[in-house]
């Protein structure tokens, strides 16, 4: 049975080269159970429900550029022209998240994927390979937005606070988020040496340009 887990609304984690310790988030990772059939569920603090994928619908489950519905923590495959539909596969990558390839900067979530011998494969062979795509909202609100405070990545214009204990964690720029912002990064480059004289934090990033240069609001 294909299952498919949101990752954690992006608290943005990533290491920090000077100054404080951000904690890169992880994707969540895949849960397996058994029986035949496709189904999908969102991350949540609890349980969540199971929602069955129709049968024989598109050649890959969460395939780039198909969508998905939602609600109370399940997802469920959806042509995008359906009323149900509610998020966009912006891309899609095979294997588990750790060391995978990134999610774009605009990815609003991100569902990790398995299936074992599913009633409705790719090619016959009864497996459909592991993977997590990502998802962008097909109407706003967009966490993954510069400075919403949200998704999986952090990036250049996301602003972040002080967590303590050497940690840093983003949080929405215009202080609508449960925290106010305190740095607010404003450009990537490839080292630290690179950033402008005013940076007072090194943010990991990751990428080609891992250094994220953060100053004080």
């Amino acid at each position: 049975m294909l299952v498919c887990t949101a990752a954690r609304p992006r608290a943005a984690w990533g290491t920090v080269c000077a100054l404080l310790l951000v904690t890169a988030v992880a994707l969540t990772g895949c849960q397996k159970s058994g029986g035949s059939g496709s189904t999908a569920s969102g991350r949540t603090d609890g349980p969540t429900p199971a929602a069955s994928r129709p049968a024989g619908f598109g050649a890959v489950f969460l395939a780039v550029d198909e969508c998905s519905s939602r609600g109370r923590g399940a997802f469920t495959e959806v042509p995008c022209t359906s009323e149900r539909a509610a998020a966009r596969v912006i891309a899609r990558h095979d294997g588990g998240g750790k060391g995978g390839p990134a999610c774009p900067a605009r990815t609003d979530f991100v569902l990790h994927i398995s299936e074992s011998r599913p009633a409705v494969d790719e090619d016959g062979d009864g497996e459909v390979p592991k993977g997590y795509a990502c998802m962008r909202n097909l109407e706003p609100p967009h966490p993954g937005d510069p400075g919403r405070g949200g998704g999986p990545r952090t990036v250049v214009g996301d602003c972040v606070y002080g967590a303590g204990r050497g940690e840093v964690r983003e949080t929405a720029c215009d202080g609508s988020g449960k925290r106010d912002p305190e740095y607010r990064i404003t450009r990537a480059v490839a080292e630290r040496a690179a950033c402008p004289p005013a940076t007072q934090l090194y943010v990991s990033l990751g990428g080609e340009r891992p250094v994220g240069c953060a100053v004080r609001i």
